[in-house]
């Protein structure tokens, strides 16, 4: 058995999850431009559509993105007419962000994207089912 370089590029878990990572969001790109939407602008919408209306701080905790990444996708999506973001009655401290309805009009179109990717990558579904609960515990594992 040949040795196995600990520093080969091939060989290494990050390098692969980079890859990967970019080669994926390329792919909603086209996708997701004729509904206006970033792939992080889809990620915030994914979040509304399934839980709105939610705190910026509940939000940032849901895409495990820092409230200073967070702001200006907000924004941008509230100047686009998709969200509103109100300060809460009970604590003047707190936003809370929640879904116009044009922004609630747009789930109907998002809901073809996962069936185009899955289309795209040409894996099977239950490849893709394994992928993301690997995916999962190495974000777990990562992040304790």
């Amino acid at each position: 058995m040949e040795d196995v370089d600990p520093l080969s590029l091939e060989n290494q878990v990050c390098f692969a999850l980079a890859v990967a990572s970019r080669s994926v969001i390329a792919l909603y790109r086209p996708v997701l431009e004729p509904m206006g939407l970033t792939h992080p602008q889809y990620l915030v919408m994914l979040a509304l559509w399934e839980s709105a209306p939610l705190s910026v701080k509940d939000l940032s905790g849901l895409l495990q993105l820092e409230p200073a990444t967070l702001s200006p996708l907000l924004k941008r999506l509230e100047a686009a007419g998709l969200i509103e973001r109100r300060r809460v009655a009970t604590d003047e401290r707190s936003l809370a962000v929640t879904l116009t309805d044009t922004g609630r009009a747009l789930r109907a179109e998002a809901e073809k994207i996962p069936a185009t990717i899955v289309e795209r990558l040409g894996m099977d579904v239950s490849e893709l089912q394994d992928l993301h609960k690997a995916l999962t515990r190495v974000i777990a594992a990562a992040t304790r």
